[in-house]
C-alpha cells in the first residue's frame, strides 16, 4: 500500500470533524508525523470529544523550526491553537523566557533511538567522540539525555567531543542519514521502525532506556506533556477537561483494540507495512502514559534536576522548572 502524505492525513481527519454545535472549541495543532495524530484520530474516529462536552479541531502542521522553536509551539504562543505537545524540558524554557504556557496532562515517554546504518562501528555512546551526529536541533531532548549519559557514564560531552548537525525537522534528519552526510541520527521514536524496517539501518540504543536510567526509576515517566495557554485554560478550563477524559478513552481504545491501528497505518502512516504499524503499535503502548499524580511530577521534576546537575544550564537551555508549570486539576 502507499503511504499517506500530509494532506491526505488531514483529509482522513477531516471526514470526522462534525459540526460542534454549541460545544466550546479546542484547536488542536499537531505534527504531521508525530504520533499523538493517532491518538487525536481515534478521539475524533469514535467521536469521544462530543461525548465529553468539547468540540476537538485537529489541523496537521510542519514538524519544521518557526523562529528557533518547533512549529507546534509557535502556534500556540502566536494564539493560532489551544493544544500542543512537546516535551517538559522546552516547556520549561520557554515558560521561563516568559511564554503564558502550561502543561495540562501527560503524553508519554517520546523520546527517539540513536539509529546508525547496520554496518556502522557505531554500537554504544562510547563511540560517538569524532563522529557525526544527527539532530533536528541541539536543543532536542534526545540531544539532552545523550549529552547527560555520556557525561555520567563516560567522562565526556559528546557536544564538544562528536560533531552534532542540526537538521531542522526530523525529515531532513531521515534524508541526512540516508545521504551519508551524518555517520548516525537521533531520531524520533515512531519513525525509527520505518527507518530500520529495511535492514539497512538499526537502533543502537533506545533514548527510554537513558530516561528510565538517568530518573533512577523504574516508574514510567512522561517526557511530553500537553500544553495551552493559561488564557485558554482559564476561559475554557471545561474544554481543557473535557480533552483530558477524551484522551484516556482513546488511550484505552488504541492499548486493547488491534484492528483500530490497522486502520491507522492505513490512513495516517507514512509507512503502513504491517511489520512497520506492529512495531508503532507496541512502541506507542509502551510509551504512552495515561495519567499523573504528584509522585508522576516529582519524578519528572527529579529527572530534571539530574540532568540540570549532568549536563548543566547550558545543554538543557534553562535552570529550572518555573513554579505552575504543570496543572495536575483542570
Amino acid at each position: 500500500m502507499e503511504a499517506v502524505d500530509l494532506e491526505t492525513q488531514q483529509v482522513e481527519l477531516d471526514a470526522h470533524h462534525d459540526d460542534p454545535g454549541d460545544r466550546p472549541m479546542l484547536r488542536a495543532r499537531f505534527e504531521h508525523n508525530g504520533s499523538p495524530r493517532y491518538m487525536l484520530y481515534t478521539i475524533k474516529r469514535f467521536g469521544y470529544d462530543h461525548d465529553h462536552d468539547f468540540h476537538l479541531d485537529v489541523q496537521l502542521v510542519s514538524d519544521e523550526l518557526e523562529g528557533g522553536v518547533e512549529t507546534v509551539e509557535a502556534k500556540l504562543q502566536g494564539g493560532e491553537a489551544d493544544l500542543i505537545d512537546i516535551d517538559y524540558i522546552s516547556t520549561a524554557r520557554e515558560r521561563a523566557e516568559g511564554a503564558p504556557i502550561v502543561a495540562v496532562h501527560p503524553y508519554g515517554r517520546t523520546v527517539g533511538g540513536l539509529v546508525a546504518p547496520t554496518d556502522s562501528p557505531i554500537e554504544d555512546l562510547t563511540d560517538l567522540p569524532g563522529r557525526r551526529i544527527g539532530v533536528v536541533r541541539r536543543l532536542d531532548k534526545n540531544w539532552i539525555l545523550v549529552r547527560a549519559a555520556c557525561r555520567e557514564y563516560h567522562g565526556f560531552d559528546p557536544d564538544d567531543e562528536a560533531m552534532p548537525v542540526e537538521s531542522g525537522s526530523k525529515v531532513e534528519l531521515t534524508r541526512m542519514l540516508r545521504d551519508g552526510e551524518v555517520d548516525a541520527i537521533l531520531q524520533f521514536w515512531p519513525i525509527v521502525p520505518e527507518i530500520t524496517e529495511t535492514g539497512d539501518y538499526h537502533e543502537v540504543l533506545p533514548m527510554s532506556r537513558l530516561v528510565q536510567d538517568l530518573s533512577e526509576t523504574d516508574r514510567k515517566l512522561p517526557i511530553s506533556t500537553f500544553l495551552t495557554s493559561e488564557n485558554y485554560l482559564a476561559e475554557n478550563r471545561e474544554a481543557v477537561h473535557g480533552f483530558t477524559g477524551a484522551y484516556r478513552d482513546a488511550v484505552e481504545r488504541l492499548t486493547t483494540d488491534d484492528e483500530i491501528w490497522t486502520e491507522i497505518g492505513e490512513r495516517l502512516m507514512y509507512e503502513d507495512d504491517d511489520a512497520v504499524v506492529r512495531a508503532v503499535r507496541d512502541g506507542w503502548r509502551d510509551m504512552v502514559v495515561a495519567d499523573w499524580d504528584e509522585e508522576t511530577v516529582a519524578g519528572m521534576e527529579r529527572l530534571f534536576d539530574h540532568l540540570l546537575e549532568v549536563a548543566g544550564a547550558d545543554a538543557l537551555g534553562v535552570d529550572r522548572i518555573p513554579d505552575d508549570t504543570f496543572r495536575l486539576e483542570v
